[in-house]
Formats: structure tokens, sequence, C-alpha cells
């Protein structure tokens, strides 16, 4: 049986165009290499499984463990619903610079085109610099052909939802939303474990040999939600709430958890729970003992670990299947 204690796993620190280095200064590590814009915190994509980072399964990637303890390391319920395989990718984001201007497919298109998960995520914005901005959605609606004419006349940015970004707000995106991280943003962000994106604008940049950075444009034309929705943005977490619902779906529920001494926390043993800890400290108590947790750290409670004790002062995320 998997022993009833969280588990930390090494992050995959990604190099990449838009990237900076507000992510290792948040989780107060040495940056590796320049242009840091993402730390994969907990991932089971093939060639980037996290790695258990201390403790009895160090060394073991996460797919391991789901071999050995499946329903016990996943719950049962999500075991039995993603066939065994661990369903959320979860992340830290650092744009520098404005991220391309993409969109990603749903499970129905992304299982046909790519035998893979769709892509529906949210993001919680950690940090935002004066004047940043997030954008998601469109601003009135199109039709496909709009979108291929504005594509071929370089104005599809024209047709972006924009909103002034703060430390605290929240975004979810279903798949088919256009978006794109605008520059000065530091945000966590949890989604479908998929890594397929379908770029549709990148400011002409041009990749480290020099060429324009590829663009899907026949692709995204199938995937994208073409309707204008009022609103964007997420309702804010209600600062009186210890525990708050933030963005839910049926691929993951996240919540707000404000600590301020003390917090116990019980849940079913129908999937596991992801904690991220975006400011302050808090300690995990388990009936085996404690584990500290630190601003910009994540850990993976297994499903059988479902009643837990936070003390401390911090905020964090909790995520669940």
């Amino acid at each position: 049986m998997i022993k009833k204690e969280p588990i930390r796993f090494i992050p995959y620190l990604k190099s990449v165009i838009w990237g900076g280095e507000k992510i290792c200064r948040f989780k107060g590590i040495v940056q590796p290499e320049p242009n840091i814009g993402e730390s994969w915190e907990i991932s089971a994509v093939p060639g980037h499984e996290s790695v258990v980072d201390g403790g009895p399964y160090s060394g073991m990637r996460i797919t391991e463990l789901i071999e050995c303890f499946g329903p016990e390391l996943l719950g049962k319920e999500v075991f039995a619903r993603y066939d065994g395989k661990f369903p959320l990718l979860v992340k830290l984001i650092d744009a520098a610079d404005n991220l391309s201007v993409q969109v990603h497919p749903d499970d129905d298109l992304a299982r046909k085109r790519h035998d893979s998960l769709g892509k529906t995520e949210m993001w919680y914005i950690i940090d935002a610099d004066k004047d940043a901005k997030i954008y998601s959605g469109l601003n009135r609606s199109l039709t496909p052909e709009e979108y291929v004419r504005m594509m071929a006349d370089n104005t599809i940015e024209e047709a972006l939802a924009v909103h002034d970004s703060h430390a605290g707000d929240v975004f979810f995106l279903p798949a088919g939303r256009v978006h794109a991280i605008g520059a000065g943003n530091l945000l966590a962000e949890i989604q479908e474990s998929s890594d397929i994106t379908y770029r549709i604008y990148d400011y002409d940049r041009r990749d480290t040999q020099g060429n324009p950075r590829e663009l899907h444009t026949e692709q995204a034309r199938d995937a994208i939600d073409y309707t204008f929705y009022d609103e964007y943005k997420s309702a804010p977490a209600d600062a009186s709430v210890a525990d708050a619902v933030i963005a839910e779906c049926g691929h993951f529920t996240v919540s707000r958890l404000l600590l301020e001494g003390e917090m116990s926390l019980e849940y079913n043993e129908d999937s596991f729970t992801v904690l991220i800890c975006l400011a302050g400290e808090a300690t995990v108590e388990y009936e085996a003992g404690e584990m500290r947790l630190k601003a910009g750290e994540t850990v993976l409670l297994p499903a059988v670990l479902n009643k837990f004790r936070l003390k401390g002062n911090a905020t964090l995320l909790s995520a669940r299947s």
C-alpha cells in the first residue's frame, strides 16, 4: 500500500523565447539557464514525466508510481475514468514577453487527431506587473471564414478580448477559447494532461535559428469556439471564505485556500489532491508526520491521504480531478 504522505517532484524548468526570471525567484532556486518560462510542477506528459524528489519513492517517475499503486494514488474513480493515467498537468508560467495567440482542441478533436486528451485549463494570477494583460476569448463573434480572412490580413489581434491582470485574478479557459498570456504575468496553470497547442499568431517572432515560428492556422480553424461571451474573467474568490472553489469543470476542481492559523481538510478517496503554495508558508500535518511547504512549492497527496491539517499563514491552491 502507498504511504499516506505527500509526494514532492523535481520541477521541469523549460527555457522558452518569451520566458524570464520570476519563476526561479518565486521558488527560491538558482536559475539554471536564461528565459525560464515554465516550471512543470507535476506532469505525466510522455517524455516529461515528473520524478519524485526525496522520500521513500525518490527517483521514481509518476507513471511508475501509478503502475505500483494505481487507485491508491489516483483514487478509484479517477483511475477508472482515465484508464490509469494521471489526468492533470500543473505548471507555473512566467511571461516576460507576450505568449503566442493560441487555442487548444477539445477531447473529441484531440482524440481524433492526436490520440490525446484535449486541453481545458485555468489560470490563477500570482503576480502581475503594472499594465499587464490577459487575452481570453473574442470581443465579438466570428465565423470560420472571418477568422481565415483575419489570419490572411494579419489582423486577428483586433478580435481578441483584452483584460487587465491583477494578482488573485482567475481565468477559466475551456478548450476552444482563443487566448494568450500577456507580458508581465506570473501565474499557476492547471490543465488537462495534454501538450497540444495550435499557435495562431506570434507577432512575427523568430526562433533561435532565425526561422519564423510555426503557425497552425488550419488546425485551429476547427478547434476555435467563435462565440462571443459576456464575461471571460471568473469572479474573484471571496476573501472572507477560507476554502473557496474558483474553477470547476468535468476535468478538475480548483480551490483557493486562505490559511490563517489552522485548517482541517477532508476529501473523499475518489481523487488525489494537488497543493500549490502561492504565498507564505504552510505545514501539512498527516497521521504519519508533517511536511513544510513554502511559496513556489507543489506536492501531490495520494487519494488515500484524504484527511490532513494545514498550519501556518499562506495562500494555496488545491486541485482535484
